[in-house]
């Protein structure tokens, strides 16, 4: 591993909300470089569903962080506990799944993880292969470790004890069973959503029972769906599906929010923190379009699914369906060379016969009548790179259509 501690510090808590305990995470990554041996890095999966969101990538964009460093990676199928139903954040007790739900669910998922993870670094692992195994004895020894009242400071299980609601017993055993798959893996580090802290800590506790150094727990805030309210959900409609058509995926990317995007970027790019703060600088400072740096986050996320080939399609028939639809058929339009660099736009409102001055053009731009593809420009010094081809559009009905050669 090329990384040193600092930079590995650095991309793991990049998004992360919780890190238990900072000092356990850099104290095992000196170890791990000094000795060659990569840390254990653990994530479960129960296949409670077929298909993938871009939230469930949350973790395992942080999965590929870990892998990017040179750790092993383990992909954790809960094929055993997905039979049991997590309980976390239900109102009441879960339908368990059939064997056959599980074991068609997990494949699924296995096909759809390795379009982020690499294949090759990336052990898949199933909870039934000693879960299964474990006797009587080893199940009371388990359920010794925890009492009542501890399961009560969970909120959602003393919440159904409050309003009387039914809680069963094997419910209890879950965080119980999720804790065990660390001990039989003796994990370095598990990730998990911020829902899933008290599942999380239960490894650490289970493996100091178990005469084993507690692993370092890593977590993931939920990500925001479409609507930049409420997390991305299939039930709520705002979510963007791995498996959706490459068309689909650009342009619910393209449909969120600028502030929005950033945590997108955050969370699920492959570009570095810099990186970023660069794209944010420039946003905010008028050199970039925010539409600009959105098509890039839509570009890259497309091509993670479908390949430099399908996220290239996508884009351009985004800019044909979003950006023409029902506009005029005669558009002027300006040809101006790349060579002669950025053009400040009160002028080139101007070069494209749209307005009779600057000073006119900065009143129209000011009045939130001039746009870019569609995107209100409200910056009177702002510049337009020299890339590609640009709609502009004053007021109503009036149009030109610029192309940098």
């Amino acid at each position: 591993m090329n990384y040193t501690i600092d930079e590995q510090i650095s991309l793991i808590e990049r998004g992360t909300v919780d890190v238990v305990s900072r000092d356990d995470l850099v104290r095992k990554l000196k170890k791990s470089r000094e000795s060659g041996v990569p840390l254990k890095i653990k994530t479960g999966f129960d296949p409670t569903a077929p298909d993938l969101h871009l939230g469930h990538t949350v973790l395992i964009q942080k999965m590929k962080h870990f892998q990017d460093l040179g750790h092993d990676i383990y992909f954790l199928i809960g094929d055993f506990t997905g039979m049991i139903g997590d309980p976390t954040g239900k109102s009441e007790t879960r339908k368990p799944l059939t064997i056959e739900d599980v074991k068609r669910n997990a494949e699924t998922y296995k096909e759809q993880i390795f379009k982020i993870l690499d294949p090759q670094k990336t052990k898949v692992v199933f909870n039934s292969s000693w879960l299964s195994k474990l006797t009587s004895y080893d199940m009371i020894r388990l359920a010794s470790q925890l009492t009542v009242a501890r399961m009560l400071e969970r909120e959602d299980f003393r919440v159904r004890f409050d309003n009387e609601k039914p809680i069963s017993i094997h419910e209890f055993l879950y965080p119980l069973i999720q804790g065990y798959d660390s001990v039989a893996l003796e994990s370095d580090v598990e990730l998990g959503g911020t829902d899933q802290l008290f599942n999380l800590l239960m490894g650490r506790d289970l493996q100091r029972s178990w005469d084993q150094e507690p692993q370092v727990v890593v977590t993931m805030p939920l990500l925001e769906g479409l609507d930049g309210v409420n997390k991305m959900s299939k039930s709520l409609g705002n979510y963007i599906g791995i498996t959706e058509s490459a068309d689909d995926i650009y342009g619910k990317v393209m449909s969120i929010s600028d502030t929005l995007m950033f945590r997108y970027y955050e969370l699920l790019s492959d570009m570095s923190a810099a990186e970023i703060e660069v794209l944010a600088a420039d946003m905010q400072n008028g050199k970039k379009h925010p539409k600009n740096i959105k098509k890039k986050l839509a570009y890259e996320l497309t091509a993670r699914f479908y390949q430099e080939e399908g996220a290239v399609k996508a884009e351009e028939s985004f800019e044909q369906v979003f950006k023409y639809h029902g506009l005029p058929e005669n558009i002027p339009e300006i040809i101006l060379v790349k060579a002669d660099g950025e053009v400040w736009l009160p002028k080139l409102l101007v070069v494209a016969g749209l307005t009779e001055s600057t000073s006119a053009a900065r009143r129209l731009i000011k009045q939130q009548a001039v746009s870019l593809d569609n995107e209100k420009v409200l910056d009177t010094e702002y510049t337009v790179q020299p890339e590609g081809e640009i709609l502009i559009k004053v007021g109503k009905r009036r149009f030109a259509r610029v192309s940098f050669r």
